[in-house]
């Protein structure tokens, strides 16, 4: 059933991508079976209404493994309202997968996430496709000040006033994690009120 459904995806017309729900994007079965949905749902449909009215942000922290991945789930958990992805500004953890203790935050708190999800840097077409590019520290905000195009300098945000603390380095996990949910619902309203 599962293969059948996916088939039946890959084969409509585009039409079929326009009538997909942001909220059908966490259905455990597209989850399961579709590597990087949200991103592939972002590429081929990016010019329905749906999805090019949302605001779309981009997390960035130093890897893509932990704190930035972080953000990109608990955001999602808590809205289908805007669209989400996260990356690094270095390529030190490329293709590498979400940190084993991002991962067991996500299953403590019951927070779906992609499985297959690998680390990926920031790229100049970032700062074109999204609306919020926001680095989880001073410096992140800093290096992303320092790749951004001029004209989307406007677009680089950090995330709080206070940096997120790296837990690769500090090793709690717990407490990015209530920083992060924090931060998270405050961008929310944020976004909100900026719509």
């Amino acid at each position: 059933m599962r293969n059948l459904r996916l088939r039946t995806i890959r084969s409509q017309s585009f039409y079929l991508y326009t009538k997909i729900t942001v909220s059908k994007l966490k259905n455990e079965v597209f989850q399961k079976n579709l590597k990087g949905l949200n991103s592939y749902f972002f590429r081929f449909c990016y010019n329905s209404k749906e999805v090019y009215a949302m605001k779309k942000i981009v997390f960035v922290c130093l890897g893509n493994i932990c704190r930035s991945p972080m953000a990109e789930f608990v955001m999602k958990d808590l809205t289908d309202d805007v669209y989400v992805e996260s990356r690094a500004t270095s390529d030190w953890e490329h293709g590498n997968p979400i940190h084993s203790g991002t991962q067991a935050i996500f299953k403590k708190y019951a927070i779906p996430y992609d499985k297959s999800k690998t680390s990926q840097q920031i790229s100049q077409q970032d700062f074109v496709d999204f609306d919020y590019i926001i680095g989880m520290d001073k410096s992140n905000f800093q290096d992303l000040r320092k790749i951004a195009p001029g004209k989307y300098l406007e677009k680089v945000f950090q995330f709080e006033e206070r940096s997120v603390p790296d837990p690769w380095y500090t090793g709690d996990f717990d407490e990015t994690y209530r920083l992060i949910l924090a931060g998270c619902q405050k961008w929310i309203e944020r976004v909100k009120s900026e719509d």
